[in-house]
C-alpha cells in the first residue's frame, strides 16, 4: 500500500513540476497556478484517503449484533441510517455481502466498498462501516459536514453554498448543504436539551469547582424575538397581523455572562469572551431548564452572586423563581423606562405639565423610588376604563418594585439593561433568520439557531464529535 501511494504521489509530483513549467512560461498569473496546484492536490489526497478507508471493509465475521451497525435500507451505495443500539433482544445480523457507497469529502467524492449484513428479525441492513466512520444516513463525510454546518451556520444556504463550493473546489447542491446543516443543528439541540435534562434533575454533575480565581457574579439575561415562518408552521395561531393571524414564532434567547471587575467610574465590566448562549421554540418550562443547566455548567454553584435580568413578563420570574431562588431579579432599565412613557402618555390629557411630570418619574425611577411613581400617577380622580387602565400600568411597577432599585443595584456594581441579550437578539437569531424574504419552517430555524448558539458560546468543538458516533477513523 504504502509503495503504490509513494509511486503514485511521486508521479502526481511530476505532472505539477510540469504544469508549474508550462505555466510560467506562458505567463500564468499566480492565481491560476495556485488553483490548479490545489485541484491537483486534492485530487490526489482523494485517492489517498479512498486507499486508506478500503483497508478495512467492516467486515467482522458471518455475523454481528443489529444494534451495533446502522441501516442501510437496502440500498447499495445509499445512505445507512442510524440503528446503534436500537435493538437490545440478542438478534444476530447475518453476513449478506459487500455493498459500495459513495460519499463527498472535502476531498472530493470517494466509493467504499463495505460488508452489508442483515438481520432477519427487524428487516433491516447493518453496515459496521458506516457507523466507524460517521457516515451513517449521511452523504457528506464528517469533515464535510463541519464545514457545511459552519457555513450555513453563518450565512445564507445559497451565499453559504457558493462560498464553500469556491474554497474548497467541491459542487456541492444548496439543497444538500441545507439538509446537512439543519440535520446536524438537529442533533445538536437534542443532545443538549439531553445534557439539560440530565444537570437538572441530577442525573449529570458538572464538574467540581473550577481552579483558579472564579468571577464574582455571573449574570443570566433573557429575551425573546419573532422568526418569520411558512404559512404552514403558524396556522391556526393568533398574531398581530391586521388579519389576525401569526406570520412569526418567538424563540426564547438567553445569554449568560460574568462579571469580576467595575471600571474606574464604578460602572460594570463584563468578563471578556466570557458570553454563552441557550435557545429554543419551545415552552418556558423548556427554556427554564437550558438556562438552569446552562447556568450550573458555567459554575453557578461556586458563584458568589448571581443575577437573573429580564423585561418584566411574569413567566421570566416563574423560571428564575424555580432555578435561581437565590439570585438578585432586576427588570431591565429600558424597559421599565418604556413602561414608564406608556404611564405618562396614559395621563397626559390630565397632567398639567407633562414634560415635567415625566421628568420627575423618570428620575424617581432611576432612584428606585417606585412608591414615588405610584403615589404621583394616583393623584389623579380617573374613573371607569382610564382607572382600570392605569391600574394595570401601575401593576407593573407594583409587581415588580424590588426589581427596580435601581441606584442600589448601581451602588452594588451591577448591571441594570439587558443589553447583552436584546443584541444576540440582532446578531444570532437576526441576522441568520429575519432577512429579507426569509420563512422557515420549525425544525430548520431550531437547528439553525442551535448552530449559532453553540458557536458563539466556545462550543462547538466540545460538542461536534459526539454527533457522527465516530469511532475511529480507519
Amino acid at each position: 500500500m504504502r509503495q503504490v501511494l509513494a509511486a503514485e504521489f511521486a508521479t502526481e509530483l511530476d505532472h505539477l513540476a510540469e504544469l508549474a513549467v508550462r505555466s510560467v512560461a506562458a505567463g500564468d498569473e499566480l492565481a491560476v497556478l495556485e488553483m490548479a496546484i490545489r485541484q491537483a492536490m486534492t485530487a490526489l489526497g482523494g485517492q489517498v484517503l479512498a486507499a486508506l478507508l478500503a483497508t478495512d471493509t467492516g467486515h467482522t465475521g458471518p455475523a454481528v449484533d443489529c444494534g451495533s451497525g446502522g441501516h442501510s435500507g437496502g440500498h447499495s451505495g445509499g445512505h445507512s441510517g442510524g440503528h446503534s443500539g436500537g435493538h437490545s433482544g440478542g438478534h444476530r445480523a447475518g453476513f449478506v455481502g459487500y455493498r459500495t457507497k459513495k460519499f463527498d469529502t472535502v476531498l472530493g467524492p470517494i466509493s467504499l466498498r463495505r460488508a452489508y449484513y442483515h438481520c432477519a428479525t427487524c428487516q433491516a441492513g447493518v453496515v459496521p462501516r458506516d457507523e466507524q466512520l460517521g457516515v451513517s444516513g449521511a452523504s457528506l463525510s464528517p469533515g464535510l459536514r463541519a464545514m457545511t454546518a459552519h457555513a450555513a451556520a453563518a450565512l445564507p444556504f445559497g451565499k453559504a453554498t457558493a462560498l464553500l463550493n469556491e474554497f474548497t473546489g467541491l459542487a456541492l447542491a444548496e439543497h444538500r448543504i441545507e439538509r446537512a446543516a439543519e440535520a446536524d443543528g438537529a442533533i445538536l439541540a437534542a443532545l443538549t436539551t439531553a445534557e439539560a435534562e440530565a444537570i437538572t434533575a441530577h442525573r449529570l454533575s458538572p464538574l467540581p469547582r473550577p481552579s483558579g480565581e472564579l468571577p464574582d457574579k455571573l449574570y443570566i439575561e433573557t429575551d425573546g424575538t419573532g422568526v418569520p415562518m411558512r404559512a404552514d408552521q403558524v396556522e391556526s395561531r393568533a398574531g398581530k397581523a391586521p388579519d389576525g393571524r401569526a406570520r412569526t414564532r418567538e424563540i426564547k434567547l438567553g445569554c449568560l455572562f460574568t462579571q469580576t471587575r467595575c471600571d474606574d467610574d464604578g460602572r460594570p465590566v463584563a468578563d471578556p469572551g466570557s458570553a454563552s448562549y441557550v435557545a429554543t421554540f419551545q415552552d418556558s418550562q423548556a427554556f427554564g431548564t437550558l438556562l438552569a443547566a446552562e447556568a450550573r455548567r458555567r459554575g453557578a454553584d461556586h458563584i458568589r452572586q448571581l443575577v437573573v435580568i429580564g423585561d418584566g413578563a411574569k413567566w421570566i420570574w416563574t423560571q428564575a423563581n424555580t432555578h435561581f431562588p437565590e439570585a438578585t431579579q432586576i427588570v431591565d432599565l429600558y424597559h421599565a423606562r418604556e413602561h414608564l412613557h406608556d404611564l405618562a402618555d396614559h395621563l397626559a390629557f390630565i397632567v398639567e405639565d407633562q414634560r415635567l411630570w415625566r421628568e420627575q418619574r423618570l428620575a424617581d425611577l432611576d432612584n428606585g423610588d417606585i412608591a414615588a411613581i405610584v403615589d404621583a400617577a394616583r393623584v389623579y380622580p380617573l374613573t371607569g376604563s382610564k382607572k382600570d387602565e392605569l391600574d394595570t400600568k401601575l401593576g407593573y411597577f407594583e409587581t415588580n418594585a424590588h426589581r427596580m432599585t435601581y441606584a442600589h443595584f448601581r451602588e452594588l456594581g451591577l448591571f441594570v439593561g439587558s443589553g447583552a441579550v436584546e443584541g444576540a437578539c440582532k446578531s444570532l437569531i437576526g441576522q441568520r433568520l429575519k432577512q429579507a424574504g426569509m420563512r422557515w419552517n420549525l425544525s430548520g430555524a431550531h437547528a439553525i439557531s442551535e448552530l449559532r448558539c453553540l458557536d458563539a458560546s466556545g462550543r462547538w468543538h466540545e460538542l461536534w464529535p459526539k454527533i457522527h458516533n465516530q469511532t475511529r477513523t480507519a
